[in-house]
Parts: C-alpha cells; sequence; structure tokens
C-alpha cells in the first residue's frame, strides 16, 4: 500500500537519528516546501532537543513506535548506526512509510536486499543518501556521460585521500570508496557496469586493518576504473579524471572557482581501413590538442537537491536516482573488494544478482558475486 499524501500538501517527515548526520537531514527537511517535518525521534532526548533548538514546533522523542503510529507521517530519515538499518527502515516501510536511509543501506548485502524487497513489495520509495551524487559537479558529470559530449567512457582514476579519521570498526576501502562507489554508480550511461573488481590494501602503522587501499574495476566495455583511498595522506586530495573518447573531464572537488575543466585534447586511433600499406607499417595513434573549458556551476548544497529528489521519488511513484537498488550496487561491490582484499588482491567476478523471488534485481548494472552466494544460500 503506498502511503503518497496529495502533491499539493506538504510530505510529512519523521527523522530517526540526531547524532552527526541528522541535525543536517532536520534543517533541510525545515527548509523544504515539499516536507513537513513533525519528529525528530533519538534515543537521547537532550540530543535530540538541542538539534531542533528552543523554539521548535517540531516533537522529539525516543519511542520510534510512536512515531510510526501517526498517520500525518508518511516518510522517515534514517541517521542511525548501520547495524540498525535493517530494523529501523524495516518497521517503517510496514508501516506503510517511504524511506530515506543514510549511507550505507545496511549492515551487508543480504539486509539490503530485504529492504529492497519489501519496499518493492510495498510499492513504496527507499532512497539512499549518497549525498555526493547531488553536488552540482557530479549532476553535470551525469549529463556529460549520459549525454555523450564525453564520447564513450575509457577510464575513470579517482583519488579521495587525507590525514585521518582511522575508524575503529571499519578500514578505509568501506570509510571513504562508498563515495566514489556511489558516484560512479550514478554516473555510468544505461548498459554500462563493472564486470570485475580487485582490491589491494595495507596497513603500515599496526590499525588491524588497511589504512591505503586501492580498488580497480573493469567495465563490460572494456573501459577501467581505479580509486585511491588513504587516511595517512598529510594533503588533502579530491579528484576525479574521466576519460572519454571524445573530451577528458577533470573534477577538482576543493577547487570551488573552477570544480570541473573539460579538455579536448587525448589520443585518436585511426582504423586499419583508413590507411594506405605504407601508413599501416607506422603508428595507428595520433594525438589531439585542443581547447579546455570550465563549465560554469551553480552552488548548491546536495542535501537539499536530496531532498527534492525524495521528494519527486514519493509524489510520482518512480525510483529515486540513488534508489535503494543503487544502495545495494555499491554494497554488494564493496564485499567483493573485501574479498578480493582478503585474498591479496585477486579477481572477483560481479555478476547480476537475483532478488527473493529468483528474478533479476537490475539488468542494467553488475551486482557481486559475494551478494549472490549469500542470497543462493539464505533461499
Amino acid at each position: 500500500m503506498n502511503s503518497s499524501p496529495a502533491a499539493v500538501e506538504p510530505i510529512g517527515v519523521a527523522v530517526i537519528g540526531a547524532g552527526y548526520w541528522g541535525p543536517n537531514l532536520v534543517r533541510n527537511f525545515q527548509t523544504s516546501d515539499a516536507f513537513r517535518l513533525r519528529w525528530l525521534c533519538d534515543l537521547d532526548m537532550t540530543r535530540a532537543r538541542r538539534a531542533l533548538g528552543d523554539y521548535s514546533t517540531v516533537q522529539a522523542t525516543d519511542d520510534l513506535a510512536t512515531v510510526l503510529a501517526d498517520d500525518d507521517v508518511h516518510a522517515v530519515a534514517i541517521a542511525t548506526p548501520a547495524g540498525t538499518h535493517l530494523e529501523v527502515a524495516m518497521a517503517a516501510l510496514r508501516a506503510g512509510k517511504h524511506v530515506l536511509v543514510e549511507k550505507p543501506l545496511a549492515a551487508d548485502v543480504e539486509q539490503g536486499r530485504a529492504l529492497v524487497a519489501e519496499a518493492e513489495g510495498r510499492g513504496l520509495s527507499l532512497m539512499c543518501d549518497h549525498t555526493y551524487c547531488y553536488t552540482p559537479a557530479v549532476l553535470r558529470i551525469r549529463e556529460l556521460l549520459h549525454g555523450g559530449e564525453l564520447g564513450e567512457l575509457q577510464y575513470l582514476d579517482s583519488v579521495r585521500i587525507n590525514l585521518g579519521l582511522v575508524q575503529r570498526d571499519i578500514d578505509v576501502m568501506w570509510d571513504l570508496a562508498p563515495h566514489d562507489l556511489s558516484i560512479l554508480d550514478f554516473i555510468l550511461p544505461s548498459g554500462v557496469a563493472p564486470v570485475s573488481v580487485a582490491a589491494h590494501g595495507a596497513d603500515r602503522i599496526g590499525a588491524g586493518r588497511a589504512c591505503v587501499a586501492y580498488l580497480t574495476l573493469h567495465l563490460n566495455t572494456g573501459a577501467i576504473a581505479h580509486i585511491h583511498v588513504n587516511w595517512l595522506s598529510p594533503v588533502k586530495i579530491r579528484t576525479a579524471i574521466i576519460g572519454g573518447s571524445k573530451r577528458t573531464l577533470v573534477w577538482d572537488d576543493l577547487n570551488p572557482s573552477q570544480r570541473l575543466s573539460i579538455f579536448d585534447r587525448g589520443v585518436d586511433v585511426a582504423s586499419a581501413e583508413e590507411l594506405g600499406d605504407e601508413q599501416r607499417r607506422d603508428m595507428l595513434v595520433s594525438y589531439r590538442s585542443g581547447d579546455m573549458v570550465a563549465p560554469a556551476l551553480t552552488e548548491r548544497e546536495a542535501l537539499r537537491t536530496m531532498v527534492e529528489e525524495f521528494a519527486r521519488s514519493i509524489r510520482t511513484g518512480t525510483p529515486a536516482l540513488t534508489d535503494g537498488r543503487s544502495g545495494l550496487r555499491v554494497m554488494a561491490i564493496l564485499e567483493a573488494a573485501s574479498r578480493s582484499l582478503a585474498s591479496g588482491g585477486s579477481v572477483v567476478n560481479l555478476n547480476e544478482w537475483t532478488d527473493v523471488h529468483g528474478q533479476i534485481v537490475d539488468t542494467g548494472r553488475a551486482i557481486a558475486q559475494s551478494g549472490a552466494e549469500r542470497s543462493g544460500a539464505a533461499a
């Protein structure tokens, strides 16, 4: 049963969790014309009231059941620890609420699969808050790749490095790479998908988990994507180079005056049919050196755009750009990368993954073999 309110009315929403990320969601829901924030739920009432401020009319509670019993709440946004996502999100879906979940979607692929199946079975929106995907820069990159302005994707090289914070319970790959994997999933054109992943990492400070890691993904088109994540770098770098057959794009997320640069420079390869006998003996490669343009981007908070996408999904009944399946794909690749890391960097094939009914979840993307193995064991 879909509990979507009339499109002309604000959507009643509750935020679950008032820790690090919850207050950001509270602020954006409060300033959105599409939503009316009704509840903030947290086990720590003092923290919840502090997040709302002294003059807020939003109700605070430590009882999830009270929130889910409110007929004026049509959607919930979950910003609790990943280990609680299955329980909280499943309760919300079974109460007929649309659900936005902070990354990761769940603690593991099997739990994420259960949430996707529940949401689809009830006709409810399940969205994963992959915030980076809603930045103006990434939205433009997606537009350029999908529109063909860059040509066919040849490679992606992403670097996300900084000094700390070394996490206690996860390695650097699970801490930082979800951003890059969600962006990759978001920008790839339809029909383009990873088919294998290999991961290498090192722990040279005795943290007990990898503090530096490299992921290599091969795509079904023959293109390659490489991701470098690092907790030990003395400098902070957030860059990506996306090479296309027509143009190459450079994204520097730490340069607000020029986040994107598009170069009409690259390598052209002549086909053998275009060359004479003598020319065939020479290199078939020529180099193109054209102009560079820096597209103007309107700076806008990514969370605001994400909140608007959640509202659009609820009102239209269509999947969000970062729906539950996208969250599932990211988790599945991470789990496959962990298998590779544990085995010294062996290549792990990524296969299509089936849902609990044995149907293909998403033929447009490849899901990790590790997820397929667990779903088969659970059936």
